[in-house]
C-alpha cells in the first residue's frame, strides 16, 4: 500500500507509518499515513522560516490564485473527498460532504480577502506628520488540529494565515490524516512554494510537542481538549509567542413552554446527536421548563427512535460511528457515572453491532438530571445528553450559564422578549435562536468564552487579528 508522506520544504517525505482505520468498519484501511519525528518537525518549521521572508511580500494576485485555485479543486472533488472523510472519521456521508464544501467556501473567501487586505492613513497629532496604520503577517504558524472536523477546521486556519502572508506548519489529529493530506497535497500542486506549507503528521506527544518547545514559531493556532490547550497556553507563553485556543464545550439548549415543540425537538435532536454527538457546539445539556418538560422528553423519544445508527458510507444513516474505541469507552464510562449518579437513562446507552465492525453507539438521553452532575458540567463529547427540569425562564437562563465553559449556547421560544434578553445575557460565544447549538457559517466569527476559547476569534474577517500585527508608521516629508 501506498504510504501518504509528509510535506517538508517542498518535497514528500517519511517511510514510518502507521494504519488510518476506519471506525465505521475497522476492517476497512484506509491507507497508510507518515508519522513525523521531532526532526522532521524541526526541519518543516526550518523550512517555514526559510520561506516566510518571500512570502510574505508575495503579491496578493499570487495568493488569491493560490487559494482560488484551492478552492475550486475542493468543490469540484466534494463527493470524493467527502467520502474519504466519512471513511475515517464517521460522520455521515451527507455531513461529510457539507463539510468538504464549507472548507471550499473558506478557502474562496480568503481568496477574497487577499484582494481586500487595507490599512488606515491618519493625520498625526502634531500638524504636518502623516500616520499609517497596517497589518503586516506574524511569522511561522503552528496549526494543531482535531479530528472531528478534519478538513474544515484545518481550512479556517491554514486558509487565513496563507492568505495573510504568513507560512505554516501543519499538524492533524493521528486519527484523521487523509483528509489533512488531501487538502496540502491540493495547496502545494496550487503553486505554493517550498516551505510555505509544510505538514507533519504524528503524534501530539512528538510533533506537537516539538512544536511547542520551538522557539522559530510566531504563532500556534489550536483546537482540541481543554488539557491540552492549557499546555499549548503554558508553553506559548514561556517563549512569548501569540496563541490561540478553542477547546471545550457544555453547550445548553434552553426550551421554554411557549416553544413550537416540532422546531425545539429537531434543534436538540441536531445540537446533541448528528455528527455522532462529536461536536464542540454540540448540546450535551437540554435545560427544559416544567410546563412542556414531560411533552418535550417524550417527543424527543419518538424522534431518537426514529434515528438509524449505521456505517457513515451506508445510504439512510442518521448518525455513523463513535471515531474510536477509545472515545466509546469514555461515553460508555460517562454513561455509567450518569446512572450512578441518579440520572435517569430514559433511552439509549447500549454498544450495538452493525454489519460491519465499528464503534456504535446508541443516541443516549438522561432525564432527571441536576446541573450539577458531572454529566451535566463535564465534556462527553458524544451522544449523550442531559435533560434538566427548570421552573421557568430565570432558572432556565441561570442554569444555562453555571458552567466553566460558553462557546455555543440555544434556545426555542416563541418570545420575543424571551429571545432578547436571552441573546443578550447568554454567557456564550455563539447564540441561536430556534436553531441548532452546531452549525455556524464560514464568513462569521467562532468562538467562544471562558474555559471554551482564548484569544481573537476564527474565520471571517475576524481572523486577521490573530494572524497579523498592526505597524504605526510615522512619517515627516
Amino acid at each position: 500500500m501506498t504510504i501518504y508522506q509528509n510535506l517538508i520544504a517542498g518535497e514528500w517525505v517519511g517511510t514510518d507509518a502507521s494504519e488510518n482505520i476506519s471506525p465505521s468498519d475497522t476492517k476497512d484501511v484506509v491507507g497508510l499515513y507518515a508519522r513525523g519525528s521531532a526532526e522532521d518537525t524541526k526541519t518543516a518549521i526550518a523550512a517555514a522560516k526559510a520561506a516566510f521572508p518571500a512570502w510574505s511580500r508575495s503579491g496578493i494576485l499570487e495568493r488569491h490564485a493560490i487559494l482560488k485555485k484551492t478552492a475550486d479543486e475542493i468543490l469540484a472533488r466534494k463527493e470524493e473527498l467527502g467520502k474519504l472523510l466519512a471513511r475515517e472519521e464517521g460522520k455521515i456521508l451527507p455531513e461529510a460532504i457539507g463539510e468538504v464544501t464549507r472548507a471550499a467556501q473558506i478557502f474562496d473567501f480568503f481568496a477574497g480577502e487577499a484582494l481586500r487586505l487595507t490599512g488606515e492613513i491618519v493625520p498625526s497629532a502634531r500638524p504636518g506628520i502623516t500616520v499609517e496604520i497596517t497589518r503586516e503577517p506574524l511569522g511561522v504558524i503552528g496549526i494543531i488540529t482535531p479530528w472531528n472536523f478534519p478538513i474544515a477546521i484545518p481550512a479556517w486556519k491554514i486558509a487565513p494565515a496563507l492568505c495573510y502572508g504568513n507560512t505554516v506548519v501543519f499538524k492533524p489529529a493521528e486519527l484523521v490524516p487523509g483528509c489533512a493530506w488531501a487538502i496540502v497535497d491540493i495547496l502545494h500542486r496550487a503553486g505554493l512554494p517550498k516551505g510555505v506549507l509544510n505538514l507533519v503528521m504524528g503524534s501530539g506527544s512528538v510533533v506537537g510537542q516539538a512544536m511547542l518547545d520551538s522557539r522559530d514559531l510566531g504563532g500556534i493556532t489550536f483546537t482540541g481538549s481543554t488539557g491540552t490547550g492549557k499546555r499549548v497556553a503554558l508553553a506559548s507563553i514561556e517563549h512569548n509567542r501569540k496563541f490561540q485556543l478553542e477547546m471545550g464545550g457544555k453547550n445548553p439548549m434552553v426550551v421554554l413552554d411557549d416553544a413550537d415543540l416540532s422546531v425545539a425537538v429537531e434543534a436538540a435532536a441536531n445540537s446533541g446527536f448528528f455528527s455522532t454527538g462529536q461536536r464542540c457546539t454540540a448540546s450535551s445539556r437540554l435545560i427544559v421548563t416544567e410546563g412542556i418538560h414531560d411533552k418535550f422528553v417524550a417527543a424527543m423519544t419518538d424522534k431518537l427512535k426514529s434515528l438509524i445508527v449505521d456505517n457513515a458510507l451506508k445510504a439512510g444513516t442518521h448518525i455513523g460511528p463513535v471515531v474510536d474505541e477509545r472515545q466509546l469507552k469514555q461515553d460508555t464510562d460517562y454513561i455509567e457515572i450518569g446512572k450512578s449518579e441518579g440520572a435517569k437513562l430514559a433511552f439509549g446507552g447500549e454498544v450495538v453491532s452493525r454489519d460491519t465492525p465499528g464503534f456504535y453507539l446508541q443516541p443516549t438521553m438522561f432525564t432527571e438530571a441536576t446541573n450539577q452532575m458531572r454529566i451535566s458540567q463535564e465534556e462527553i463529547f458524544g451522544p449523550v445528553v442531559s435533560v434538566i427540569r427548570v421552573k421557568d425562564y430565570d432558572e432556565a437562563l441561570a442554569v444555562a450559564n453555571d458552567t466553566p465553559f460558553g462557546l455555543s449556547a440555544g434556545i426555542a421560544t416563541t418570545s420575543l422578549k424571551h429571545a432578547t434578553h436571552f441573546k443578550r445575557n447568554s454567557e456564550a460565544g455563539m447564540v441561536m435562536v430556534n436553531l441548532p447549538t452546531a452549525g455556524v457559517d464560514f464568513h462569521v466569527p467562532f468562538g467562544g468564552r471562558k474555559a471554551s476559547s482564548f484569544g481573537s476569534r476564527e474565520q471571517g474577517k475576524y481572523a486577521a487579528e490573530f494572524f497579523t500585527v498592526v505597524k504605526t508608521a510615522y512619517t515627516l516629508p
